[in-house]
């Protein structure tokens, strides 16, 4: 079954030329070969600097703005690759590509491809481009190291920029007499410089290629060279920088708490080294415990939106530093494209990988995750034994995340983690020598430890969102969105 691939035209930065290159994406050679395979979407927008000349010191905020926001659109309409015709906005496609989700074919890229693949190197290259473009060194940048570039001498290139950008401009759709004339002394210019190749850095030259061509000069087809690249079948497509979604609010404290791990723990030595985060704090979210005891408010559904509202936002993967709230995490699964780490089965493998199986281990938290058995269910397939609190200490838990002086309430100190402390005490008594911090309030109390004394017992304090944070980080690195 062949596989439809959507492609997405920024429109509106040269209404011609991107027009032109509509054309020429529609009657390429793999597009008629297979003309059930390619869905090309055109967006164009009145963009009010579109006719402004591209001198040496035009702004490129408002052509950002507007190349994001249709990147944008394409994105949330299902688009698998978007075509930037557009020298100038290829200045900044890399900031553009940061943002999205989906890839921004690198025009230059098509350029240099069909270059070192058809002209030998150390040739002189002549590059016709605006005073923007030529200035910004894109052309060094891709093409100095092989080949040797030159520009039109500057009367040729005062002539090229009216005829592009001035009154009855090539821009505006005149695309021969004068301007035309213009553009043909400045490919002049550069043979007389010995350029044997004249490179376009303006989309607008493949508007008068032929006519060009024709007076025997040797210039590329920019949009021809573009539209090939995007349509062959084993073209570039750059995997986004990981993002990873999560759902806060459950508890607030809990998530401010989790996302300070992730940076923590993240190998950085800059700002731009640390993983993106997109963050829901939805405090709303019916109460997890109260639904599993009581049969209060199902938060399913808002757990459920949550995750779509993260999906939408480009999340590769989904955290939900709340314990309880995996007891709901397979019924959602099921219904959303990206994963959601499961924090339970991480911290499992991980006291089982660095502990070792047979273990004795401590639960430490609330009613409705004891009641789902959902870290049983974990431990039992990795052969740990859960011990868990009695009737009675299992009520200090209770008090200690949920009364008035308790961590939801916002203490860490005082009776809620003396209430802690006997609990634990009361696990170790029973034999274990390994205590899960199963309610993510609780390390906000308790640390992350080793060996922690609790009364004459020394004890390993196993935070889950740690865990948690650190498999986030993992799936960065590596460079993977599946758990």
């Amino acid at each position: 079954m062949t596989t439809t691939s959507r492609l997405g035209i920024v429109g509106g930065l040269g209404s011609l030329a991107g027009g032109d290159l509509f054309y020429k994406l529609v009657k390429s050679r793999a597009v008629l070969e297979d003309q059930g395979r390619y869905h090309f979407l055109f967006e164009q927008h009145p963009f009010k600097d579109v006719l402004l000349p591209l001198d040496r010191h035009a702004s490129m905020t408002a052509r950002k703005f507007y190349v994001f926001q249709v990147c944008k659109t394409f994105e949330d309409s299902g688009v698998d690759a978007v075509l930037l015709p557009c020298f100038a906005s290829q200045t900044f496609r890399e900031e553009i590509q940061q943002e999205l989700g989906i890839p921004v074919l690198d025009m230059m890229q098509a350029l240099v491809r069909h270059i070192l693949s058809s002209v030998a190197p150390g040739t002189t290259l002549g590059v016709i481009a605006s005073d923007f473009v030529r200035h910004a060194g894109l052309f060094e940048q891709h093409l100095g190291q092989h080949f040797n570039l030159v520009y039109p001498e500057d009367h040729a290139q005062v002539a090229l920029m009216e005829a592009m950008y001035g009154v009855n401009g090539i821009k505006d759709g005149h695309l021969d007499g004068v301007p035309l004339e213009s553009v043909y002394q400045a490919c002049l210019s550069l043979q007389g410089q010995g350029a044997t190749v004249i490179v376009p850095g303006m989309t607008e030259l493949s508007l008068v290629c032929g006519d060009l061509q024709r007076r025997g000069i040797g210039v590329l087809d920019i949009n021809q060279i573009y539209a090939e690249f995007a349509t062959q079948a084993d073209g570039p497509r750059r995997q986004p920088p990981f993002k990873l979604g999560i759902v806060g609010g459950v508890g607030p404290a809990a998530t401010v708490d989790f996302m300070g791990k992730v940076v923590a723990h993240t190998p950085a030595g800059k700002d731009q080294d640390h993983i993106k985060m997109v963050v829901e704090q939805n405090p709303q979210i019916p109460d997890r415990t109260a639904n599993l005891l009581r049969d209060e408010t199902d938060p399913t559904l808002a757990l459920y939106a949550t995750c779509k509202r993260l999906e939408s936002a480009g999340a590769q993967a989904i955290a939900i530093p709340c314990n309880t709230a995996h007891a709901f995490v397979e019924r959602i699964q099921a219904h959303l494209r990206v994963p959601i780490v499961n924090m339970l089965s991480e911290t499992v493998e991980w006291i089982v990988s660095t502990y070792g199986s047979g273990q004795a281990v401590g639960l430490l938290a609330t009613s409705g995750t004891l009641q789902s058995q959902v870290y049983h269910q974990a431990a039992r397939r990795s052969g740990l034994q859960l011990i868990t609190p009695g009737f009675d200490y299992q009520a200090l838990v209770m008090k200690a995340i949920y009364g008035e002086r308790g961590i939801k309430a916002g203490f860490i100190e005082g009776v809620c983690r003396e209430q802690l402390l006997l609990a634990a005490e009361h696990l170790c008594e029973q034999g274990a020598r390994v205590l899960i911090l199963g309610c993510t309030e609780l390390p906000l109390v308790l640390a992350h430890s080793e060996s922690f004394r609790v009364g004459n017992y020394r004890v390993a304090l196993v935070d889950p969102t740690t865990i948690l944070a650190r498999r986030c980080i993992g799936l960065s690195s590596d460079g993977r969105n599946t758990v």
